[in-house]
């Protein structure tokens, strides 16, 4: 990244955190430059691209300074410690960059913004996001890619189309994306699911799951596991792949949190696929926004003429302003740059969260237990003893402003559920990660020893 990149992204994430103090004045030109080490003039592009995004303003012979806003957070003492939702972070939206990126859509696109587009989503932008894949290992011709209204949808079109392989039947992870799950149920589709733990899956129970059990496709989120927070490795990837193509089963890969790996080696399962078996599924969501509602689709070739027609029978075709837009944000670097902050903020809070549950684990006698990812996450779980029981600690918890969610609703009815805990850190603040899982540590060991005391 250039040292101006990288100086914006390192500025704009002292300024989220608070690091300016109540005053809100940022140091000096020539401070900046020697506590960055680059020239002034990198310095100075910085500040007024700062300043041109409101972020900060300048005070003649004074300096400059952090533009307070009341819809900030405070950064300290919040009135609540938030464990449960997993909406990406409102402070971290490119609000400003996507208005200028919009306006800009309406400005060059004019009246083509405003009629029906293409099944397959606006071609300009399939153009951007093949050369994006690409750089991901993800290989394959603008044809075969789709732009969906999120991964919600490209999700409710594969439960719907028929596939080549002629069979019915669903297979999930448990846990799983509770959506997907309750789409499935809604509209009788027949599933069915395997256990997903922190080490994978059975491979031997999938294999013959995808021998014997009417497989039409397989849905899984090989990194960054919702709710579970771990990621396959790539062994266990090509594996996959492999019985896929040994067994005729296709695989959805809900890529979600691509933007996420840090790992250059990390390759999606979609690199190792030799057969056209692998779906792969990107969203643009939880990066920037959910109200996007911009998802990708790369389908074999044997899928897409009937999803394309299936997707039309649908919505005809996805926001054409939201694709435009998107597609000036990519190519105008926003993006890149927006990358760069988000993983920074996240990935503090995913080393606080991780290092905060080490801790407590090595503690926790027995109530509970936490294996650490190769790349902690935003989100992630805890095993609880059999005797925890979780709704009634979630409420005592409550009454303390740490908030959390039981795991039910990622489960099928009558799959049997591990007795887990989910944890996601996209909406806490730093200063109240290590506090707040104190409080939760503490009440589990209270809880386990209360109910070991009654045997």
């Amino acid at each position: 990244m250039h040292k101006y990149m990288r100086l914006l992204s390192e500025l704009e994430a002292f300024i989220q955190s608070g690091a300016f103090g109540q005053s809100g004045k940022l140091p000096s030109i020539r401070m900046l430059a020697e506590q960055h080490q680059c020239s002034k003039s990198t310095v100075i592009e910085a500040l007024e691209e700062l300043e041109r995004r409101h972020v900060i303003y300048s005070v003649p012979r004074s300096g400059y300074y952090v533009v307070q806003t009341s819809s900030k957070r405070q950064i300290k003492g919040a009135q609540r410690i938030d464990f449960a939702a997993s909406a990406p972070d409102p402070d971290v939206f490119p609000y400003l960059d996507f208005q200028h990126c919009i306006n800009k859509a309406i400005d060059t696109y004019k009246n083509d913004l405003f009629i029906y587009g293409t099944a397959s989503g606006l071609p300009s932008l399939l153009t951007v996001l093949h050369k994006q894949l690409a750089g991901m290992q993800v290989f394959a011709p603008e044809r075969n890619m789709v732009i969906t209204s999120g991964v919600q949808q490209a999700l409710a079109l594969l439960a719907a189309i028929p596939f080549p392989n002629g069979k019915r039947t669903v297979l999930i992870e448990q846990p799983g994306y509770h959506l997907f799950i309750e789409h499935l149920l809604t509209h009788q589709i027949p599933v069915r699911g395997i256990a997903r733990t922190a080490a994978g899956v059975d491979m031997e129970e999938l294999e013959r799951l995808f021998r014997t059990g009417d497989i039409k496709f397989f849905y899984t989120m090989p990194r960054f596991h919702s709710p579970l927070g771990s990621s396959f490795t790539n062994q266990q990837k090509k594996q996959i792949a492999a019985l896929a193509r040994k067994y005729d089963v296709y695989v959805a890969e809900d890529d979600y949190m691509a933007d996420m790996e840090q790992d250059s080696k990390a390759d999606p399962m979609h690199a190792y696929d030799r057969a056209e078996r692998v779906i792969y599924l990107k969203s643009y969501s939880k990066i920037i926004f959910p109200g996007l509602r911009v998802g990708l689709a790369v389908l074999p070739e044997a899928l897409v003429g009937v999803f394309r027609h299936y997707k039309r029978t649908m919505d005809i075709d996805s926001s054409m302003l939201s694709q435009g837009a998107l597609e000036i944000y990519l190519k105008s670097g926003m993006f890149d740059r927006h990358r760069q902050k988000i993983r920074q903020s996240y990935t503090r809070r995913a080393e606080l969260l991780a290092a905060a549950l080490e801790q407590e684990a090595a503690g926790s006698g027995g109530a509970f237990s936490y294996t650490a990812s190769k790349q902690p996450g935003m989100h992630t779980h805890l095993v609880l003893d059999e005797s925890i029981r979780v709704p009634n600690m979630i409420s005592r918890l409550h009454k303390k402003a740490v908030l959390l969610e039981t795991i039910d609703k990622h489960y099928l009815p009558l799959f049997q559920m591990g007795n887990l805990l989910k944890l996601n850190v996209s909406n806490v603040q730093e200063p109240d990660i290590e506090p707040g899982i104190r409080l939760l540590a503490g009440e589990l060991r209270r809880e386990w020893t209360k109910r070991g005391s009654r045997h």
